[in-house]
């Protein structure tokens, strides 16, 4: 697992409002136990903690922090299903792997609910967000994603045609607009840091500043950091856009990229409920789309784009301020408080990637952008493989995992290019 120069928290407005936390002391000792996880993300700490539940010995290694990468750093959405729905799942690989994904498709939402609820977890959750049509092409688009998620069993949704979107979002900008009243969001550093919590008080251990160099394959796995060792029956490889190095098998297969946010200074309350009256969170419906909520404290959170490959841009508040000013452009004279960027793991079917490097080997990554609820599923989908309950993560890990065209070379530009012709379809309509 690849380590930074400076391991704390990027200076966000989610580091800047973190909940307390206990620093966690590197591992310096040779210890066993029976489950290994690599990453303190949603990932890791979600199966930490189903596992724990269950009476495991769980030990999770992390190079930095808890939720130092995406974890930490994302939009705070709460957005059901997966980068690609169920319509192109089926198109793809079949009904029955679109039925098998599309029965645990709205699961995310409701195990992060439920953890919120069982530990009484302090992060801000607040209820429903909305896609907004750019088009008519778009608001076609809804529509028909409105009748998908109901086959699906979704039926909290409203479709607001025309100018019925102002109702939700004061802004010119969009055709209508698909509301998920199911959906919702959050503080996600301090759901992460509650989490890693509650694994704690059941017996599980972090240990931070804990990079693993090196994976000993075998009967009982060995792995090995920069002071210590791990030896485990099991291990669970959680590092999505942050693991890098430690097994390059999986990395022809995935590739990380940035976005980035900005957030505003404290907005007067008149002004948030001309802006979100009723306070959702909202995404756009682009290829390279924006979102936007607001905060607990009442600040403009707003994000977009996509850095193939991870790279950071010199000024991010310079890229992103423009996109708010189209959506806002009252916002002209407020000021920007935070600006930063984190990477999340793309795949080249927009789909997760879950599956096993061999018997007691598991991973999951690759959420393309939908890493908030489907991470926490993947937790849970872990511990269930780990118990001998396969059926449901093989639905995952049957799906093909393609490396991306080019190699490590020439993906980004590639991937730069596709990303150019749906951007400029987009603003076409087409």
């Amino acid at each position: 697992m690849s380590t930074s120069d400076n391991n704390e928290h990027v200076a966000s407005y989610y580091a800047a409002t973190a909940n307390p936390s206990p620093g966690r002391a590197a591992l310096e000792a040779d210890i066993e136990c029976d489950v290994c996880v690599v990453g303190a993300g949603f990932t890791g700490i979600s199966t930490a903690l189903h596992l724990a539940e269950r009476g495991f010995g769980v030990v999770v290694l992390e190079a930095a922090r808890v939720g130092f990468g995406a974890s930490g750093r994302n939009g705070g959405q709460i957005v059901n299903s997966y980068s690609r729905d169920m319509d192109v799942i089926e198109a793809r690989y079949g009904v029955d792997s679109a039925r098998a994904l599309g029965d645990m498709a709205f699961e995310g939402n409701r195990i992060i609910r439920s953890r919120i609820e069982a530990y009484a977890i302090e992060c801000d959750l607040k209820n429903g967000n909305l896609f907004a049509a750019c088009n008519r092409k778009q608001l076609v688009g809804l529509r028909e994603h409105k009748s998908l998620w109901e086959r699906y069993g979704n039926h909290e949704l409203e479709l607001l045609e025309g100018k019925a979107y102002q109702r939700e979002v004061g802004s010119d900008r969009y055709v209508g607009a698909l509301v998920d009243h199911s959906g919702g969001h959050l503080h996600p550093l301090n759901l992460v840091l509650g989490q890693a919590a509650a694994c704690e008080s059941l017996g599980g251990t972090i240990h931070e500043d804990t990079p693993v160099l090196e994976v000993r394959h075998g009967e009982t796995v060995t792995l090995t950091t920069p002071r210590g060792s791990v030896r485990a029956r099991r291990v669970v490889m959680a590092g999505n856009a942050y693991l890098q190095g430690v097994l390059p098998e999986l990395e022809s297969k995935s590739m990380p990229c940035g976005t980035q946010i900005i957030t505003t200074e404290p907005l007067p309350v008149a002004l948030r409920r001309e802006l979100i009256p009723n306070d959702m969170a909202v995404e756009d419906c682009n290829y390279l789309l924006d979102y936007y909520r607001f905060t607990a404290d009442g600040r403009l959170l707003y994000g977009g784009g996509v850095n193939y490959g991870g790279q950071d841009p010199a000024d991010i508040a310079a890229v992103i301020r423009p996109k708010m000013l189209k959506t806002f452009p009252e916002l002209a004279e407020v000021g920007i408080d935070y600006a930063w960027s984190g990477n999340f793991l793309m795949t080249l079917n927009r789909l997760p990637q879950f599956g096993r490097l061999n018997d007691n080997i598991y991973y999951a990554q690759g959420y393309s952008g939908h890493g908030v609820t489907c991470s926490h599923l993947a937790g849970k989908l872990i511990a269930e493989v780990i118990r001998g309950e396969v059926e449901r993560f093989d639905a995952f890990a049957g799906l093909p995992h393609l490396p991306f065209p080019g190699g490590r070379l020439l993906r980004v530009p590639l991937s730069a290019l596709g990303a150019w012709y749906y951007a400029t379809r987009d603003r076409l309509g087409w």
